[in-house]
């Protein structure tokens, strides 16, 4: 009976892992494109404004599903760090913590999203503020979400990269092509970072950035969410 339980483990932690890292997906897409894209436009805070106001639940909506996908990033560190503890138990820890890091720092950054809310809502900063200074506030607060998240976007490179090493390293644990693929997706995060830190001219090459970490960061977590979740691991 215990030998069952153990064989079973590998792959329950499995199932955690993928189906965690697919969901985290299709919630991170609909909060990305229906709220950062489709309301915020970053050069018209007054458009902002009304986009958010008379869409306020589909506002709510994405910030809730930022929530559960910062639930989400807890598990999958966890089942992460069951799966490939056996390849390195130090490394492994370390791909967690860099995930539990980049978690909470998203967290904070995510906390102006409801100061947006209240904000436009509260009938007490109508008065206090005027019009403009009520967009500026705005502005202000959804770029000290983006800026927090960039950061938390340095941290979740590294724990690409570990990720990224230990499946290489694991010798057909998960397939070593995955793991190629996520430090890939790890070297276009850090670069897309620094290029934000350092370039005053980052919007002329955002295109440019958004590819070099969209491509292997789409095809090596999507890739790791099916393979989890379908295939499973190989108990060596």
């Amino acid at each position: 009976m215990t030998n069952r339980i153990t064989e079973a483990s590998p792959l329950y932690y499995s199932r955690v892992a993928g189906f965690g890292l697919l969901l985290m997906a299709i919630l991170a897409m609909f909060s990305n494109f229906s709220v950062l894209e489709g309301l915020i436009i970053p050069d018209d805070a007054a458009t902002t404004a009304t986009n958010i106001i008379t869409n306020e639940m589909l506002f709510r909506s994405g910030f809730t599903s930022f929530i559960i996908v910062l639930i989400l990033d807890v598990l999958v560190a966890w089942a992460l760090y069951v799966l490939l503890r056996p390849v390195n138990k130090n490394l492994a820890m370390l791909a967690a913590w860099f995930r539990l890091v980049y978690t909470a720092i998203f967290g904070i950054a995510l906390y102006n999203f409801l100061n947006v809310l209240q904000l436009l809502s509260g009938a007490k900063y109508l008065t206090v503020f005027t019009t403009d200074q009520l967009h500026a506030q705005l502005m202000l607060l959804i770029h000290a979400f983006n800026n927090g998240w960039l950061i938390g976007l340095v941290f979740f490179g590294f724990h690409l990269l570990v990720l990224g090493y230990l499946i290489i390293k694991s010798g057909g644990y998960i397939p070593r092509i995955i793991g190629i693929f996520l430090i890939l997706a790890s070297a276009g995060y850090l670069i897309d970072s620094i290029a934000h830190f350092l370039l005053p001219n980052y919007a002329d090459y955002k295109t440019i950035f958004l590819l070099v970490v969209a491509i292997p960061g789409v095809i090596g977590e999507l890739s790791l969410a099916f393979w989890l979740l379908i295939k499973g691991v190989k108990v060596q």
